[in-house]
């Protein structure tokens, strides 16, 4: 018998998939939904949370496969000649070729690169915070008040100078502080892309393509961390049926949401999220100052 029901498994991977793109914090939700499930927070009830967002990132990759896997082309840079030249000279030429033909990319390791390293820093004090419904209470209300008011912080547009490599690691850094529960990845690499005056749809496709290394490297980290326990494989063995299920509806419903919220940012901005993340955290603040114990167990 595994941790979760087939019930639970697709509830908390619906949850998933509606909230991984938008600036809500699906990480928070899930907690939410696991304590009124009454879930057990297991060491792989936890390590599941992490592991379903995979299914939802590779929704981008369906979605936007075109854009993900197009590689620059630049016929003055391709039709160099190298052959005479002296080997730096060479080497240098070769190096233009490839930063310039990987752009996408390196500018998307750069972004990540913060996260990265963060994450394996602090891990076990991130884990801390994720058991604590209070904390995503808290940022849910905080984070719903900056949100009323980022469309106009952030309302001057210049995207002349493109996506620069200064513009990804500032955005990088955006993302770490979403390495707090209830704060939102999607919104802090959002608010991060608008912060180097991206306009919100070029921000938030931004925020769905850094996804992609990001939870990929988080999935990883977590089967490894969890792989490692003395019952790790086990724990593994018992539970792979909600792994597969939990995946593929994260990845279903997540399809659904990216298109929803790329359309309604566009025309309406992030007030209407704010206001959400009030009312939610709100109501949990109360529960909890009424003497609810909605703590995860």
């Amino acid at each position: 018998m595994g941790d979760l029901t087939t019930l639970q498994t697709i509830l908390i991977a619906i949850v998933e998939g509606l909230t991984e793109f938008l600036p809500v914090s699906s990480t928070g939700h899930m907690i939410i939904v696991q304590n009124m499930l009454g879930i057990q927070s297991t060491d792989f009830v936890k390590a599941f949370t992490v592991i379903i967002q995979f299914g939802a990132i590779l929704s981008v990759v369906v979605l936007y496969w075109k854009r993900f896997f197009k590689l620059n082309k630049c016929k003055i840079l391709d039709n160099q000649a190298v052959s005479g030249k002296p080997f730096p000279s060479r080497v240098v030429v070769y190096f233009k070729r490839f930063l310039y033909k990987f752009d996408f990319y390196w500018k998307l390791l750069i972004a990540f690169v913060p996260a990265a390293i963060f994450g394996f820093l602090f891990s076990n004090k991130i884990d801390e915070m994720l058991e604590s419904v209070t904390v995503v209470a808290s940022m849910l209300v905080i984070g719903g008040i900056f949100m009323l008011f980022v469309d106009k912080i952030f309302n001057k547009v210049d995207e002349s100078t493109g996506l620069t490599e200064k513009k990804a690691l500032n955005i990088g850094l955006f993302q770490c502080i979403a390495m707090i529960p209830g704060v939102s990845r999607s919104m802090a690499t959002i608010v991060g892309g608008m912060a180097q005056r991206m306009s919100r749809k070029t921000a938030a496709e931004f925020s769905f393509f850094l996804a992609v290394p990001t939870m990929f490297a988080a999935t990883a980290y977590k089967l490894y961390k969890l792989f490692m326990e003395p019952n790790g494989i086990e724990i593994l063995s018992q539970n792979v049926g909600a792994l597969i299920i939990g995946n593929v509806v994260a990845f279903i419903v997540a399809l659904l949401a990216i298109k929803f919220f790329i359309s309604f940012v566009t025309k309406y901005g992030f007030k209407a999220f704010g206001y959400y993340r009030i009312i939610v955290g709100g109501i949990i603040l109360v529960m909890i100052l009424l003497g609810h114990n909605l703590e995860v167990v």
